[in-house]
């Protein structure tokens, strides 16, 4: 017998999710933790969820991620865009949904690096008159 699974890779910001989608009843799994316990923050699990939630597929596949670098936020934008990849490597249909709302396209934007003189990238040290 045949384990049917679908890959897809995410990145948003500096992290980078390796996601597969194995056919179960929607267990989410990120670095061999159940998400409630790597995901702090509600509004994290919802957007991890919205690819699955948007294509009703939520209870059909079980998610299992490898996700490293950046914070939480970028985190789970990786994991997103990874698991609307491989919906799309599963069902080619989907496509056009998941691509109307915004979970295939890489957020390029990116932490800008800091100048020298400068505090931080564009933050300027405190003016002193005397």
């Amino acid at each position: 017998m045949e384990r049917v699974q679908y890959y897809g890779t995410g990145r948003r910001k500096t992290s980078i999710a390796r996601v597969r989608l194995v056919p179960g009843e929607g267990k989410i799994t990120i670095n061999k933790r159940d998400i409630d316990n790597y995901f702090g923050l509600e509004t994290l699990k919802v957007i991890l969820k919205q690819p699955l939630t948007v294509t009703g597929l939520l209870s059909k596949y079980d998610v299992i991620a490898d996700v490293h670098g950046g914070g939480f936020t970028g985190q789970a934008g990786a994991i997103r865009h990874g698991i609307a990849r491989a919906l799309v490597q599963s069902d080619a249909d989907l496509k056009p949904i998941l691509k109307k709302n915004g979970f295939l396209t890489r957020d390029p934007r990116m932490v800008e690096r800091k100048k020298y003189g400068l505090k931080k990238a564009r933050r300027a040290p405190q003016f002193s008159k005397r």
